[in-house]
């Protein structure tokens, strides 16, 4: 019996071409986009899961004095891991770490760099599963000069002979040097941390008695219990903070534990977060799988609805099978086996274009998903008990309209499915027309948010403006190269610094005193060379800008922001009062001064409001960044000029470049990656919503054939048809966009709010949405509708 069902579907699905075409390329699309969203969530999720323990980063909330407003952090202190050891017995063990930087060593006698490493303690391949294929992990970083590679530097350095035991000088240095005792499986492409050398900490300091609890510049990983109970051991912190660092410790930071398959994607709201390859927004991914959904389940209702209209075609064959016999649950089986053939196929060419797009959508995400459909056996089971349930759901409706006629009737030559039918397939039209206008309303913010924040002013210029990263054991070479790139007529400023713009910028503690007690508060900091704020076009509102011909000032000038200047004035002060007022941040000259105040600038990225900033003059101590601000003439000589300078000045290390506005657009990139997705999604939906809405004017105008034939022979004209056949849906339309727009607006209001700074929600841009729809839906009913009042009314009046 089954395969007869199956024999008889197939039968129509070849009868009705047309609309056969139409639901397999609509479930199709809707498949494939859910196929790839699956595939991108299971991706994301995926990250750090080659580790077995229970591990858990720890963070904290910064609120201390001069910070603009509590900041989520990943940092800690040097002592909290041996601390929360002893003290909590939730804590099995800990490793701490630290950015090492790029390292400079020789290799038979040449100078060359170890790029992206960190410094940890002895405990970190304890905590963490990462593979050694060469050297002991548990003796590998416990003796002082210690260093793993990972197999991928190891061969760059060491072609195919043994890594293990090799002695590296540290370049510029008599004594140091490290001493490879392991090599490590490269790291996986999913995992938050990512480095090509892991330097024993021991070798700067005992990891036992290190930097003491001033020192928040480190990552704690704790490994945990099994079934650890996080409310009971969160609570437990703010005794733990005030016992190491006094009364009111509490107040000015929190810790919180963050698990490690949440770091990667779970991050958003925490910044100095240096180590998280691939920062993602979790949220997205919620918004990415609602959005799929939304498209298959379009599509689920344009199946119904073109299965329905073509009911009225099929109305003799279930009068004849039930006059002969068939029960309703037969024919209802029927027309459930021929929705699960239709989901099936779909199923298929979802296949195919999910392996057509595959390389296209990595491209659009920065991602190297794979769809290994043959290999996974679990992945392949769930597609399919997918596409079983979206055609047993999508079939049953229509197959409770099919079967639902009298015979009776039907043999008279009556087959009306009743206003209620109707009534529900225009529902369905609401629905599916609603969801493709809040995602078209949810696309247009999305666009101009974005927009917003690439294009907004930030206070400085960073245009034609190249960054090119420098070891900082170079500095005392960059007034040369400066001399040198000046030299060139396609180059127009060069300055350094210790950071780069739009990165996280440090955070230390400063000194002030002037009307009042000395005061102490946190703030972000960064050393420039003097000629910064030229190159950058930073705007002064008080001071001068630093003296770069007068050594005395060298650590001892600041220019600080408006942000800081606000915090540090009294009642009725200026800021131009804070001029010559002492001032010093940790670790300098406790003589220093500010000089100027800087107009406040965006340093972060947009997501986040402007905190409080010191620049300071170094002299040629502490650069890493080198800006090369560059003339729009000839980009490609003048890249060229500066790369020779590059390989004459500091020959040792390769000279990597970036303009400075796409390291911005980087910021973005989760931002970007949600839009460019949305709109894509968007545009599907529209086409699969405008296939169902063919599918509703097809049943109406076959049930209105002969009344259109009428009209046209008793002299209606061709735009008087179409008025009367797509007024009905216009109305429909009207009521879609009454339904969306309040859940959209409440939606984007909800996302924009995750910005510092935020476009208003204007009328015009729902208006817009709503046009969209409605001319979208003009077309496709207009097309449908003129060809129906084109038709020979002879030929309608005729079957009569």
């Amino acid at each position: 019996m089954i395969k007869n069902y199956f024999k008889i579907a197939w039968r129509n699905l070849l009868k009705n071409r047309l609309y056969s075409f139409l639901n397999v390329l609509g479930l199709s699309i809707g498949m494939a986009v859910c196929l790839l969203i699956m595939l991108f969530v299971g991706y994301e999720r995926g990250f750090d899961q080659m580790h077995s323990k229970n591990i858990f980063r720890l963070n904290e909330v910064q609120n201390w004095e001069g910070m603009v407003a509590p900041q989520k952090v990943a940092l800690s202190m040097f002592p909290m891991g041996p601390t929360l050891h002893e003290e909590f017995t939730e804590v099995l063990n800990y490793t701490t770490m630290t950015n090492g930087g790029d390292l400079i060593v020789m290799n038979e006698n040449e100078r060359t760099t170890i790029p992206n490493t960190i410094w940890a303690d002895e405990r970190f391949l304890e905590v963490f599963d990462f593979e050694l294929i060469q050297g002991d992990r548990s003796t590998a970083l416990k003796k002082p000069d210690g260093m793993i590679l990972t197999e991928k530097r190891a061969k760059i350095l060491f072609g195919d002979e043994p890594a293990l035991g090799k002695v590296l000088p540290v370049a510029d240095t008599d004594s140091a040097f490290a001493v490879v005792t392991g090599v490590m499986r490269d790291i996986p492409e999913r995992s938050h941390l990512q480095f090509e050398g892991v330097i024993a900490m021991n070798t700067f300091f005992d990891d036992q008695e290190g930097p003491g609890w001033g020192a928040n510049w480190f990552n704690t990983y704790l490994e945990l219990v099994d079934e650890v109970d996080m409310t009971s051991m969160e609570s437990r912190f703010p005794e733990y903070l005030i016992s190491h660092l006094g009364e009111g410790a509490d107040e000015s930071f929190q810790l919180f534990l963050q698990p490690l398959s949440e770091i990667h994607s779970g991050s958003s709201e925490i910044t100095h977060d240096y180590f998280n390859h691939k920062k993602f927004d979790k949220s997205y991914l919620q918004v990415f799988f609602f959005i799929g959904l939304i498209v298959l389940f379009i599509a689920g209702i344009n199946f119904v609805n073109l299965a329905t209209a073509k009911s009225m075609g099929r109305s003799m064959e279930i009068g004849i099978r039930k006059t002969s016999g068939a029960s309703r649950w037969q024919l209802y089986l029927q027309f459930i086996t021929e929705a699960v053939l239709v989901s099936l196929i779909s199923l298929l060419f979802a296949f195919l274009i999910v392996t057509l797009s595959l390389k296209s959508f990595n491209e659009l995400s920065g991602r190297a998903i794979e769809f290994p459909l043959l290999r996974d056996p679990f992945l392949l089971f769930t597609s399919t008990l997918g596409a079983l349930l979206v055609g047993i759901l999508s079939g049953i409706y229509p197959a409770m309209v099919l079967t639902g006629f009298s015979p009776v009737k039907v043999l008279k030559g009556s087959s009306n499915s009743g206003t209620t039918k109707s009534g529900f397939r225009n529902v369905l039209v609401v629905v599916q027309f609603a969801a493709a206008i809040f995602l078209i309303t949810a696309t247009l913010f999305a666009k101009r948010q974005l927009n917003f924040m690439q294009e907004r002013d930030l206070g400085f210029s960073k245009e034609q403006v190249i960054v090119v990263p420098m070891n900082n054991s170079y500095s005392q070479r960059f007034q040369t190269l400066k001399q040198e790139l000046l030299s060139f007529s396609g180059v127009e400023q060069v300055t350094a610094s210790g950071q780069r713009l739009g990165n996280n910028l440090h955070q230390t503690s400063g000194s002030f005193r002037s009307f009042g007690e000395e005061r102490s508060l946190a703030l972000s900091q960064i050393a420039v060379d003097p000629n910064f704020l030229d190159v950058y076009d930073i705007e002064l509102v008080a001071g001068r800008k630093f003296d770069p011909d007068n050594e005395s000032e060298v650590g001892r000038t600041y220019i600080i922001n408006e942000s800081l200047a606000n915090e540090l004035v009294e009642d009725n002060q200026k800021i131009e009062d804070l001029i010559g007022s002492n001032f010093y941040i940790f670790g300098t000259d406790s003589t220093g001064s500010i000089i100027g105040v800087a107009k406040d600038f965006n340093f972060n990225s947009l997501h986040h409001k402007i905190e409080t900033l010191a620049m300071f003059n170094s002299g040629n101590q502490g650069f890493s960044e080198i800006s090369i601000r560059t003339s729009s003439e000839d980009f490609s000589e003048t890249l060229t000029q500066i790369q020779a300078s590059w390989n004459k000045v500091i020959p040792e290390q390769k000279m990597e470049y970036e303009f400075l506005d796409d390291h911005f657009a980087e910021l973005y990139k989760s931002d970007q990656t949600l839009e460019t997705i949305v709109s894509l999604l968007t545009g599907l939906s529209i086409l699969v919503s405008c296939l169902g809405l063919f599918g509703l004017v097809s049943f109406a105008t076959e049930q209105r054939v002969k009344e259109i034939g009428i009209r046209k022979v008793l002299g209606a004209s061709v735009v008087g048809v179409v008025s009367l056949i797509s007024k009905d849906f216009i109305k429909l339309i009207l009521v879609c966009i009454l339904i969306a727009i309040p859940i959209s607006w409440y939606v984007v209001k909800d996302w924009v709010n995750d910005f510092a700074y935020q476009i208003e929600l204007d009328w015009w841009v729902f208006a817009l949405a709503g046009i969209s729809a409605i001319a979208v839906a003009l077309f496709t009913i207009g097309t449908q509708a003129t060809k129906a009042a084109l038709a020979n009314p002879v030929k309608s009046l005729k079957n009569e």
